[in-house]
């Protein structure tokens, strides 16, 4: 008889460990895996996590052995230093639970702190040293591990000394300008009186070490104040970038844009004052700013914008990849930075703790009241965000390159027209769910997905309530479930148009009524049905079950399994993406193309080909391909190869 999978979010609900962990399944028969070490030191360097030993990878229950012994030696080799360099657990973090009969060893790994970074194998953090993406668990280059033990040093990034850099290398109007400020806001400040070389000294600008005598520039005086040529000599990674784009044509990349092109000094200072009135030039809130950029009528709203610039500048890790970057769109604001966060979202949503990578560039603009050193900066901009009943901000990190994201939406919490759509999609089912269910379909249908981390960041849910709360929307059809663990992410099941059926499906003018974006008017006699929906998508998933199963589908399979898919109904790139588990993007550089090309596709919007929705239809006269599997589309496996 085959062994069922069993029920993992009600285990980790019974655990009261919750979504907000990663989990890793391993096999226990023989005592414990090899590779149950390396995921340890990947979750501990990440984000945490769960390992279930006695668990397979298709989550059927095998079961561990002799638990009692498998304990003694988990906990013998994980304080032996020549094995592990640091125990991250407490005693309740390993528990023994049991699943049909059967004994599972449940292991729970905490998030390393920045002080306790890298946890490696072996003697040598550079060659065991392992970090986690959505992949699973990955060896750490140099680069990584050099950033985590810099992160770890007492001494912060942004103090170290320049060699060979001098006074000559600041840009002295920036400068000029920043003291103007500073004695704005402190007006009786002793430092006024003090030299450039001494102002600096005590800003941290400028160091003297105790024990080698050497003194000079720092790395925090030259981003804030120096000149583009010599910053990028010193950090030749350094980069600042804002960018508007407040315009609706797609073939219109930003309205306005601000970055190193010669016209400017690109420092610190200079970005953060011209960045700051781009972002509150037309807020629809009363602000006004006097001639040293000082609060003059000052809301919450501006606050937390100022709070977010100057987070990213004051956390990056400038040896990182990517540089600043600063969005400005007609519904929400972007801040990222190179470098992941030095506490957990937890902490942060806690707040009271203050750990930044640049400790000076954090006094700099401290000194002109534009930072703190609480902790508080967070509260800041979510209180801001709450004072105008908008969505609350929205923080991600990536790995590979390491970033970390804030996104402030100008968005209601509950937007009016998302209510509507939600109501058209499911009916009168739609009056049965309850506040926090409604919360999470509208996230669902503002910000394409919604996850765990993303509900707790605006609800006072515990990270199990919330994981109960969306599985039980899935349960009900209401969501689907990408990934598991702490990479889940819940979409509504997109609703799958239906193609044209011939002269009676034309567009009824006046008489039609639009339905939402993804709906076709289809005559007088038809009517959109949203319930079907679900189950449509359930079929199309079953057709495309052969590429999800297999990330190295053929092309020539690939072609057909979009063919089928494409069928009598329009899908657009994500919908495409969704269903096939591809990246949208790739999917079309590798196949909607050529496959457009050559005839087998058809387009929607044909004279505006990269539309961002754009939707794909199989052409009626390639009929027999979507049969046969075959076609005269060239040059797919050459793609396939080029692009991985």
């Amino acid at each position: 008889m085959k062994k069922r999978a069993f029920d993992l979010p009600t285990l980790l609900n019974n655990l009261e460990w919750g979504e907000r962990e990663e989990v890793e399944f391993k096999s226990a028969r023989g005592g414990l895996p090899s590779s149950l070490w390396e995921t340890y030191s990947a979750m501990a360097n990440s984000h945490g996590g769960v390992i279930l030993l006695g668990v397979e990878d298709n989550q059927t229950v095998s079961g561990v052995g002799d638990a009692a012994k498998l304990q003694k030696d988990f906990w013998n080799t994980i304080n032996n230093r020549s094995k592990v360099n640091i125990n991250l657990l407490a005693n309740d973090d390993l528990k023994t639970i049991q699943i049909d009969a059967k004994v599972v060893m449940a292991i729970r790994i905490p998030r390393a702190t920045r002080n306790q970074k890298p946890v490696f194998l072996g003697q040598n953090p550079l060659s065991g040293t392992y970090r986690r993406n959505c992949e699973g668990d990955y060896h750490c280059t140099e680069q990584e591990v050099g950033r985590m033990l810099t992160d770890r040093s007492e001494e912060p990034a942004d103090s170290r000394i320049l060699e060979q850099f001098s006074l000559q290398d600041i840009d002295m109007p920036s400068l000029q300008h920043y003291r103007q400020r500073f004695s704005a806001y402190k007006p009786n400040h002793p430092w006024l009186d003090l030299d450039e070389k001494e102002f600096l000294l005590k800003l941290g600008g400028w160091r003297k070490d105790r024990f080698s005598q050497k003194e000079g520039l720092t790395v925090a005086g030259l981003l804030m104040f120096g000149r583009d040529e010599t910053i990028r000599e010193a950090v030749p990674s350094f980069h600042v970038d804002y960018r508007e784009r407040l315009s609706n044509d797609p073939d219109m990349r930003w309205t306005d844009r601000l970055t190193a092109d010669g016209t400017w000094t690109a420092n610190l200072f200079q970005f953060f004052s011209k960045t700051f009135q781009q972002l509150c030039a037309d807020l629809k809130t009363p602000f006004q700013l006097d001639a040293n950029l000082f609060r003059k009528g000052e809301t919450e709203v501006h606050e937390a914008i100022r709070e977010a610039l100057v987070n990213a500048l004051i956390h990056a890790d400038y040896q990182g990849q990517g540089g600043i970057v600063v969005e400005k769109y007609p519904d929400r604001f972007e801040f990222a930075n190179p470098g992941t966060a030095l506490v957990s979202f937890d902490q942060m949503l806690r707040g009271g703790i203050s750990e930044c990578r640049n400790k000076a560039l954090q006094t700099m603009f401290m000194m002109i009241g534009t930072a703190e050193k609480a902790g508080s900066g967070i509260d800041k901009i979510v209180r801001g965000w709450n004072s105008q009943h908008w969505r609350s901000p929205l923080f991600r990190e990536q790995m590979q390159p390491d970033r970390t994201l804030w996104r402030l939406p100008m968005v209601s919490l509950i937007p009016k027209d998302s209510l509507e759509r939600l109501q058209r999609r499911f009916g009168a089912k739609f009056k049965k769910f309850n506040e926090m269910e409604i919360q999470a379909l509208v996230t669902a249908d503002v910000e394409e997905c919604v996850d765990n981390a993303r509900m707790r960041q605006f609800t006072p849910l515990h990270a199990s309530d919330v994981t109960k709360l969306l599985q039980d929307l899935v349960a009900k059809g209401a969501l689907i479930q990408e990934k598991s663990g702490r990479w889940s992410q819940y979409r509504l099941p997109p609703l799958v148009d239906s193609v044209h059926m011939g002269v009676d499906s034309v567009h009824m003018g006046v008489d039609s009524v639009h339905m939402g974006v993804d709906s076709v008017h289809m005559g007088v006699d038809s009517v959109h049905r949203d319930e079907q929906s679900s189950e449509e998508w359930s079929l199309l998933l079953q057709i495309a079950s052969p590429a999800r199963k297999n990330k190295k589908t053929a092309p020539v399979a690939m072609e057909k399994l979009i063919l089928d898919l494409c069928q009598g109904r329009w899908l657009s790139r994500k919908q495409l993406g969704d269903l096939l588990n591809r990246n949208h993007d790739g999917l079309r550089a590798r196949f909607l193309t050529s496959m457009v090309q050559h005839g087998l596709l058809r387009l929607r919007y044909p004279d505006k080909p990269n539309r961002t929705d754009q939707a794909y239809t199989a052409s009626t006269s390639n009929l027999s391909v979507a049969v046969t599997g075959k076609s005269d589309v060239c040059g797919l496996a050459d793609l396939e190869a080029i692009i991985p």
